[in-house]
């Protein structure tokens, strides 16, 4: 018989955010809901936000001022701390290694429960935020996120990677070989093929134009800048091309900005946060997806545009690559504005071409339908649990004890 397990989500950020994180602990808490288990979310405060989901608790947050800028979430609750025996948890899953991160391996601890941590982002990479440029900065703080890191993963049973080049870079940065599984953010595939498009094309007056879709927060290291760059140059030979960008961050204005400079802010309409049920419908509404980030964990956004039915035509970054293949769902192209421009065009002036990726794109979805990663996701939930029975931690090669680290 399967025992319904009871599972804690614990994330920095949780709805109305909208981030890859956020989707992912959506997408797992329906999936695993929807197969009869338990599902309770931790997450940061949002009082202008009416949870429409069951099991939702918040932490307290401050704001620190910045413009943009997710609130920081203080772990500490008394009303958590009063309330989290009763839910009779059987496993902790943790998806920041700070905050609420380090309240789920605290209570993890605290109960003898097993913890699982997914790998969400490229935590080195933090590194380009400091405001003071020195190549030997840069590799300090490197050396100090590497260290916290071994350090969180040493007081887990299991890691999870989103993806086959997160998986290697972990076993690369960290030595791990062992208690990690790449189980990427599951795809809705039916709720992508279904959206209505046309109700959206109608409601913001697209019905004849060809419409370039992106979603993400509006940060550097999403390479906005390039995708700008591109649309210049397609729009010299496309003046019905218009760039529709979703999400929002602290480069928002910058990009305003710059989209005004290269004369196409007629060309861009920045819609910011939607509300998160309509998303599905704006990937639908669109002719191609467009993306420029040189980096991601899994490139769920892409996953999500391909079970819409979305040519690619991407930056061959690390994390795209992993879900795209170049010539069949999309093009990759090199991180340059005008390689862009000639891959979009390519595909707006080839109908043939552009079906080919169509159909390649909503056949690749099925394998990131996420009622097979949630089962997939419940198999290492058991692992964990076994693992937390024998007092077995995951092995990083820097700590030998995990009571070092706490």
């Amino acid at each position: 018989m399967d025992e319904k397990l009871r599972i804690a989500h614990f994330s920095n950020t949780y709805h109305p955010v909208i981030s890859g994180v956020v989707r992912s602990v959506s997408t797992f808490r329906k999936a695993l809901s929807d197969l009869g288990y338990s599902v309770f979310v931790f997450a940061q405060d949002a009082s202008d936000y009416q949870d429409e989901e069951p099991f939702i608790f918040r932490y307290p947050t401050v704001k620190l001022g910045l413009p943009h800028e997710i609130p920081a979430t203080i772990p500490i609750s008394p009303f958590i701390d009063k309330l989290f025996p009763s839910l009779k948890v059987d496993v902790i899953h943790s998806h920041h290694p700070i905050l609420v991160g380090q309240a789920a391996a605290h209570i993890a601890e605290k109960y003898e429960l097993p913890l699982v941590f997914t790998y969400h982002s490229r935590y080195h990479e933090y590194s380009q935020y400091l405001p003071i440029k020195s190549e030997a900065i840069d590799e300090f703080v490197r050396e100090v996120i590497r260290t916290w890191l071994d350090g969180y993963m040493s007081r887990c049973q299991h890691i999870v990677a989103p993806s086959e080049s997160i998986r290697q870079q972990i076993m690369h940065d960290h030595s791990i070989t062992s208690s990690i599984t790449v189980i990427p953010t599951g795809i809705d595939v039916e709720l992508f093929r279904k959206a209505d498009g046309k109700k959206i094309r109608k409601q913001h007056g697209w019905d004849q134009k060809k419409i370039l879709f992106s979603i993400g927060r509006l940060v550097r290291e999403k390479n906005w800048d390039k995708l700008l760059e591109a649309l210049k140059r397609v729009v010299e030979r496309h003046s019905d091309v218009k760039l529709v960008l979703i999400g929002d961050g602290d480069e928002r204005e910058n990009l305003e900005n710059y989209a005004q400079d290269l004369g196409i802010i007629n060309h861009v309409e920045f819609l910011g946060k939607i509300p998160f049920n309509t998303v599905p419908d704006y990937f639908k509404a669109a002719d191609l997806f467009c993306f420029a980030s040189r980096s991601e964990t899994q490139g769920l956004v892409t996953m999500e545009a391909m079970s819409a039915g979305l040519p690619i035509i991407a930056v061959d970054g690390t994390g795209t690559r992993d879900v795209v293949s170049d010539g069949i769902e999309g093009l990759l192209t090199e991180d340059d504005g005008e390689a862009l421009a000639k891959a979009i065009c390519w595909v707006l002036e080839d109908g043939q071409l552009a079906s080919k990726f169509k159909l390649a794109a909503e056949k690749k979805a099925n394998m990131f339908a996420i009622e097979e990663q949630a089962k997939a996701l419940v198999n290492v939930y058991r692992e964990a649990m076994e693992a937390r029975k024998a007092n077995l931690f995951v092995k990083v090669h820097s700590v030998s004890d995990p009571a070092i680290s706490r």
